[in-house]
């Protein structure tokens, strides 16, 4: 791990700690999440609450992670290699039980099922800190970027848009505090930032589905075991597959003898 990695780490990891001891705190942090929950943004602006309920889908888990895992697995299928599906795999596997453990254990409720004014809201059986949606969203499009193979500099760029927007997002429709965006956030990027000290176990996993990477090679192409394709399309020791048959095979020609004359 380069010095550049560390320190972003770190200050992710000290990013979500601040976050959270702000909220469990009842700090200036949790004032600026009712001022703003109380200003009724998706109010003051109704015209764009349609279209950013919309937009919100991009963070939600299930339809990004099906649409993520179906392009990956095409990837994965045309190149002879499962990596792609597993770094998606083992990213979201790690968010679920990060992101997960936090919202249990805070408990924390939305502004729209919020009791006391200035609360924090904590250990109500709530599932609202940090911010699913915003954490899933950096997460699904920050791997997306990090597999990108050509032109990672802009997926890169649109992975950070797409994030920043659905935080803000459901900040905007009232679902969300402020801080759990600002934990969604650092959670999501602690997540991302982890990926490349799981890559020996993404390849360990790789090199165990050793069918998978043959199974894909070359589009789905040549098979092992009996009647697999050769590289033409045809049959591997059989007819081919019109059903021709082999030309006669030609007698050789007897040599001419020579009379001796006595």
């Amino acid at each position: 791990m380069h010095r550049g990695h560390r320190t972003l780490l770190l200050t992710a990891t000290a990013s979500y700690a601040v976050v959270a001891a702000g909220v469990l705190t009842t700090s200036p942090l949790v004032r600026l999440d009712w001022h703003v929950a109380m200003f009724k943004p998706y109010k003051q602006w109704p015209c764009a609450q349609g279209p950013l309920d919309v937009f919100v889908v991009a963070g939600q888990r299930g339809p990004t992670a099906v649409a993520a895992l179906a392009w990956l697995g095409w990837r994965s299928w045309r190149t002879g290699s499962a990596r792609p599906v597993l770094v998606l795999g083992t990213a979201l596997a790690l968010l679920n039980a990060s992101v997960g453990a936090v919202k249990l254990g805070a408990g924390r409720l939305g502004p729209h099922y919020a009791h006391t004014v200035g609360s924090a809201e904590l250990f109500h059986d709530g599932m609202i800190f940090p911010s699913g949606h915003t954490a899933n969203g950096v997460v699904v499009w920050g791997t997306l970027a990090y597999l990108a193979g050509r032109h990672r500099r802009a997926a890169r760029v649109a992975a950070g848009l797409m994030a920043f927007g659905i935080g803000l997002a459901t900040v905007y429709l009232g679902t969300h505090w402020v801080s759990d965006v600002l934990g969604g956030w650092a959670a999501g990027a602690l997540v991302l930032l982890s990926l490349p000290l799981l890559e020996p176990f993404v390849a360990a996993a790789e090199r165990r589905l050793g069918r998978f990477g043959r199974f894909g090679q070359g589009g789905g192409g040549g098979q092992d075991g009996r009647g697999g394709q050769d590289g033409r399309g045809g049959r591997l020791g059989g007819p081919d597959r019109l059903g021709a048959r082999s030309p006669p095979a030609r007698r050789p020609r007897p040599c001419p003898t020579r009379s001796v004359s006595r």
